[in-house]
């Protein structure tokens, strides 16, 4: 299976051609986010936790990754454990126990799995949706905050104007002198459109290499559970595995586990009776080592005896 966090070269490769354009244009966006500082805050902070959010669902994948590369290469019964909040949890407490090379699913089984798989990571992308919704409603919100302020000061703004006695140069300063807070105005109007929809761009890009980099997750672990998948054969009289009763599918499935079990069962008596053989061997070469021992050292002792009797016997010759 593929490496899923090689989408993330590319999510701060585009982050940093993000920052660079950013700091080019340093002076005019530190104007405009100072026009509403409040909603332009409230967007970046918004765009941040959509940052990483995203990149937690790459990263997330990894160790998904690496529990499928050593069940496949691990005997039965070694590979490690995981947990059922993860995406594969509810396939790993299935799989447990058992051996890559001997793991057998049905087509039903097989699309069982893979539509809980396909469900956790679509559940797992709605936040980042609705955060790419939330940017273009906060930039749209201010937008329409500052229209409500413009509009509110125009209004102000004619009804304070005087015409009566006064000349049009004195007219022509008020309306000048009046009309600053309108344009106040609409600059948080358009500074809160920019941030949000700039926001809304740079995580819906971040948002899409994520889904890249699930669903090639999602294609690998498929294309490895289909060369395990066993097809109906339509000997029953179909045309396929619709053909074959429900509950005759699923008592050919308890079968086939049935005889898994024993398959495994069989095996595991193997290797035990291997193991009692391999101690019946070591202890029948400790047992005649320990013979030979014995007799060595009671030939010793008689070679001993025999000599003091000997010497006793030529004492009392003498």
């Amino acid at each position: 299976m593929r490496n899923p966090n090689r989408v993330l070269i590319w999510i701060f490769l585009f982050l940093a051609i993000v920052a660079a354009v950013s700091g080019m244009l340093l002076e005019p966006l530190s104007e405009a986010f100072l026009a509403n500082p409040v909603f332009n805050g409230l967007i970046l902070g918004v765009l941040l936790v959509g940052l990483v959010i995203n990149c937690r669902q790459v990263l997330v994948l990894k160790p998904e990754v690496d529990w499928v590369e050593r069940f496949r290469h691990a005997e039965a019964g070694d590979a490690p454990a995981l947990s059922g909040q993860s995406l594969l949890g509810s396939m790993a407490r299935m799989l447990t126990g058992r051996r890559a090379d001997r793991l057998s699913l049905s087509a039903v089984s097989l699309r069982t799995v893979l539509d809980g798989i396909r469900s956790r990571l679509d559940e797992s992308r709605d936040l980042s949706r609705y955060l790419i919704g939330l940017l273009v409603f906060l930039g749209l919100l201010g937008t329409f905050w500052g229209l409500l302020d413009t509009l509110r000061a125009v209004g102000g703004v004619i009804a304070n104007l005087n015409m009566n006695g006064a000349d049009a140069g004195q007219v022509f300063t008020e309306l000048r002198d009046g009309l600053q807070a309108p344009l106040t105005g609409m600059g948080t109007a358009f500074s809160s459109s920019l941030f949000g929809l700039a926001g809304a761009l740079v995580l819906g890009f971040v948002d899409l290499q994520a889904a890249h980099a699930q669903n090639r997750f999602y294609n690998d672990l498929e294309e490895w559970l289909s060369g395990l998948t066993r097809l109906s054969t339509g000997a029953m009289g179909g045309d396929g595995e619709g053909s074959v009763p429900a509950y005759i599918q699923a008592l050919l499935e308890n079968t086939a586990d049935s005889l898994d079990k024993l398959q495994r069962l069989m095996a595991q008596g193997d290797a035990e009776r291997r193991s009692i053989d391999t101690r019946i061997n070591d202890l029948r070469q400790e047992i005649a080592v320990d013979r030979e021992r014995l007799l060595g050292e009671l030939r010793d002792e008689l070679r001993l005896l025999t000599r003091t009797l000997s010497h006793l016997r030529d004492d009392r010759t003498d």
